[in-house]
């Protein structure tokens, strides 16, 4: 199973692949967690880190290179989920060219949607924990005491509506690219019932 998560920030699109991932034994490829390591790592040029701690998109050249090399490692043979890739349509078109060559082809590709105003009480409100990288909200699933949590630098609401602006202007364009195997599903209510509804779209 080859699958594609895209949608805002902050859409649950991590959570949900998490889930998948145990459902079919293949990977998550989560570019912003691949990019943020690197970052905090100082292996990310310096251009590049800049970039992300803006809150803005990184060069198509870029991902995709990262990309690239992740869906050619061995347990990615079976299948994998992108995470948050491809988010232009010329990050599209190179991932396409990547399958192409490795005699691969895309199942689905599964849009989140979810209101803006959600995203950004989602986001501003999320917190890491600094020695597990345990994803925490303080509104909904604050930390346990005694944990130590921070906010990433790009969750501010000032950077997050500039991502969500970015997002949108390319939204259009990849779910033209895509057509049918496009399904577009609502992000909003429980884990639970989001993973349900996305489901019944891989059965669709």
């Amino acid at each position: 199973m080859m699958l594609v998560f895209i949608g805002p920030p902050g859409a649950g699109k991590g959570t949900q692949a998490r889930r998948l991932t145990e459902r079919f034994a293949i990977p998550q490829v989560a570019t912003g967690d691949m990019l943020r390591a690197r970052k905090d790592a100082g292996t990310l040029p310096a251009d590049l880190a800049e970039t992300m701690s803006a809150g803005g998109l990184l060069p198509d050249e870029a991902v995709v290179r990262l990309i690239a090399d992740r869906i050619g490692e061995p347990d990615c043979a079976r299948g994998f989920i992108l995470d948050g890739f491809p988010r232009t349509r010329g990050q599209a078109t190179a991932l396409e060219g990547m399958l192409k060559g490795l005699k691969m082809a895309l199942d689905r590709v599964i849009f989140l949607q979810v209101p803006d105003s959600l995203i950004v009480e989602r986001i501003v409100n999320r917190r890491v924990c600094v020695s597990t990288g345990e994803v925490f909200h303080l509104m909904y699933s604050p930390a346990p005491p005694g944990r130590e949590v921070r906010q990433r630098d790009d969750d501010t609401e000032v950077k997050i509506r500039r991502r969500l602006q970015e997002y949108g202007n390319t939204f259009e364009a990849l779910r033209e690219y895509y057509g049918s195997l496009v399904r577009e599903v609502d992000g909003t209510g429980s884990i639970d019932e989001v993973s349900t509804r996305i489901s019944q779209a891989l059965e669709a």
